[in-house]
């Protein structure tokens, strides 16, 4: 089963780089076009491919063993990603920030833009890294993931938006999933992330930010839309969707609780629909199936990829973990470096830091890029994000990065 386990793992990594050209075939055989269509949704690949291969493990090993592997997967992670997406894109927490940017940039969208790749990717650190992602989606799409602009322009921007995310998170302790899964067991707080991490990030993230902005400055100079005060949902109203996202913060940890609150949330919603636009019902639930789908994929992957993360040395480990990030998500990579008995220090700098640092490369090194990929998508000829296409706009900022965490 583990060899089964890793050669759907690597179908599913083949599907994720062709999933562009699923889209493509949709539209040249219209016939099949339903399904090349599904086929080539980027959030569908792993959730497929798991399902493929619990009907695998059903046929070799017995139907109750594969329910029995599902069942004991943790999902909290898909889970919490689908619940902190929907309250994070609602109209009134949007509509709050948009405030909050309009007041610091003047109305200027060069600033506005720029803001956009940088502080919100920064206030990852208090609200989540999912959160920051689905914020600075939402409020670049008009602005940059837009018709008008050329495709490289916005390759270039989603894969600052991807590697930003994905350092900005490196703050805290807590808001990172790569920084989760180790802070613990080697007793990292957010003083030691700050002092460790938190500089650097800032930095690469501010550089890139920075630079992204200016190259595309000739291409921001309209203002894109933004809601008028008269459709703005009440201030009192945006404090309370808060209370609702900071509560699910909290409570990241306690699927339980933080579901039982998602439910009070669509109620309020439900109660007050002058003040909502639809929620991102769809778009979340393809972010926590692909997630999901990952987790029970990835669980395979222990038996080849821990021996490759404890043989490597300080120095290969970071370009180690820089590599191996772009094919499997950053976070199972630093859970397995947790599980290394007496592994010193340096090692564990590096480890994290090259999981960070390459969590923009693909749609599966870092949990919220699944989330900007459903969100930004539309913007994007045909529809489709294309993974050579990202892979090539994150390889800049993955390099202010990594050069920022050797500092």
């Amino acid at each position: 089963m583990q060899l089964i386990g890793a050669i759907l793992f690597v179908f599913a990594l083949l599907h994720t780089f062709s999933a562009k050209a699923f889209e493509r075939l949709s539209h040249k055989y219209p016939r099949h076009g339903g399904l090349l269509h599904l086929l080539g949704e980027v959030e569908v690949v792993f959730g497929f491919w798991a399902m493929v291969l619990l009907v695998a493990m059903a046929c070799v090993a017995g139907p109750q063993n594969a329910i029995a592997y599902a069942e004991t997967q943790q999902y909290t992670e898909p889970l919490f990603v689908f619940v902190v997406m929907v309250v994070a894109a609602s109209k009134p927490v949007l509509d709050f920030v948009q405030r909050m940017i309009d007041i610091l940039s003047g109305g200027r969208p060069l600033l506005q833009a720029w803001m956009g790749l940088a502080l919100v990717p920064l206030a990852g650190s208090l609200i989540t890294e999912p959160a920051a992602m689905t914020l600075a989606a939402l409020m670049l799409a008009p602005q940059i993931f837009r018709d008008g602009l050329p495709e490289w322009q916005k390759y270039a921007a989603l894969g600052v938006l991807f590697v930003n995310v994905s350092v900005g998170g490196t703050l805290t302790a807590y808001a990172a999933p790569p920084v989760l899964m180790v802070a613990a067991t080697w007793q990292w707080d957010s003083a030691f992330m700050a002092a460790n991490f938190g500089w650097k990030a800032t930095l690469a993230v501010l550089v890139n930010a920075s630079a992204l902005t200016w190259l595309l400055r000739n291409s921001l100079q309209g203002n894109a839309p933004r809601p008028t005060a008269s459709t703005r949902a009440p201030l009192a109203t945006s404090m309370i969707h808060l209370a609702f996202l900071a509560a699910v913060v909290m409570l990241a940890h306690h699927p339980v609780l933080f579901l039982g609150l998602f439910l009070f949330f669509l109620g309020f919603t439900s109660a007050y629909p002058q003040h909502q636009s639809p929620l991102i019902l769809k778009e979340a639930l393809l972010v926590g199936f692909f997630l999901a789908g990952l987790v029970v994929l990835g669980s395979m992957q222990q038996w080849w990829l821990q021996p490759i993360v404890e043989s490597l040395q300080p120095l290969a480990l970071f370009f180690g973990a820089l590599g191996l990030t772009a094919i499997t998500d950053n976070a199972a990579l630093t859970y397995l470096g947790s599980l290394i008995d007496g592994i010193q220090p340096q090692a564990q700098y590096m480890l994290v830091a090259g999981a960070v640092a390459g969590g923009g490369l693909t749609v599966i090194a870092n949990a919220p890029n699944p989330a900007g990929v459903a969100l930004l998508r539309k913007g994007f000829r045909d529809e489709s994000i294309g993974a050579l296409g990202l892979l090539a706009g994150a390889l800049a900022p993955t390099a202010v990065a990594a050069a920022a965490f050797f500092l």
